[in-house]
């Protein structure tokens, strides 16, 4: 009898940590199914749109979100990214496109560092990148 009750409990305990797992995240209205949409700080200035003129004047390692347009490929993994404020050289490495197709005329938003070196080169290596609309 013993046994049996130390398995119920046992049973028990390990079905509420999956049901207290399931409902992490934010799971109101809008809400992605079976996911957690939402994460990591979303206050005042996260993902806030920078434009290139801005991103040119920040510090090395700054955080920059920017949306425009990939106008060429340069070689490797560099492009020329550009927005009604100017364009700059972006590096995206081979594995973040993870099978997205864009073109010139495609509205792009990419978030990641701001890249100065020594010789006041600027580019703004990717960490992500998503296609925001077709033209």
């Amino acid at each position: 009898m013993k046994q049996k009750f130390l398995v119920c409990l046992t049973m028990v305990s390990m079905l509420s940590v999956v049901t207290i797992s399931a409902q992490e995240g934010y799971q109101g209205p809008g809400a992605a199914q079976g996911s957690n949409a939402v994460q990591g700080y979303q206050g005042p200035g996260a993902n806030t749109i920078t434009t290139v003129a801005q991103a040119k004047n920040f510090r090395d390692d700054t955080w920059v979100v920017l949306r425009g347009k990939i106008d060429r490929f340069l070689g490797d993994e560099h492009y020329v990214f550009s927005d009604d404020s100017g364009n700059i050289t972006i590096d995206i490495d081979r594995k973040l496109w993870r099978g997205l197709s864009v073109n010139q005329n495609d509205v792009v938003e990419i978030s990641g560092k701001v890249d100065k070196d020594f010789a006041a080169k600027i580019e703004i290596d990717v960490k992500n990148i998503r296609k925001i609309q077709k033209n």
